[in-house]
């Protein structure tokens, strides 16, 4: 009988930790990582990003730690200074996802995409990548 009462103990907290877990791989990650492209806030962006990264801008390629690819969003902002982004299409499974983008930047068009890895507590950025749309 003390086994029955301590596992009506503990399921509650189990199915808590499983309802946060679940919820946070549910997020939408993609909402804050598209508000500061939009805004073209590299620093808040670069909160999202891996230790290391790929970030591909405009063909050149860069594995990058988060502060290296930092100061390339950086450059690229301000030399691009973005008036608006729209995520287009997503796709994933909740550890795993990618999204494409338009960037209306600097007076050109360019297509984003962004690959997102569910890694212990958060999602973070393995892959960003800014090419021009001819």
């Amino acid at each position: 009988m003390n086994y029955l009462i301590k596992i009506a103990a503990l399921a509650p907290a189990v199915l808590l930790g499983y309802c946060l877990n679940t919820s946070a791989q549910n997020f939408d990650v993609f909402t804050p990582i598209a508000k500061y492209i939009r805004v073209g806030d590299a620093d808040k962006l670069s909160a999202w990003f891996a230790d290391n990264l790929e970030v591909v801008i405009i063909s050149r390629i860069n594995d990058s730690s988060r502060r290296q690819a930092r100061q390339i969003m950086k450059s690229f902002f301000s030399a691009y200074n973005p008036s608006a982004f729209k995520i287009t299409h997503q796709v994933g499974k909740s550890n795993m996802k990618y999204a494409l983008g338009v960037l209306n930047a600097g007076g050109e068009r360019f297509i984003v995409t962004i690959f997102v890895n569910y890694n212990k507590q958060s999602y973070e950025i393995q892959q960003l990548k800014i090419e021009r749309i001819e």
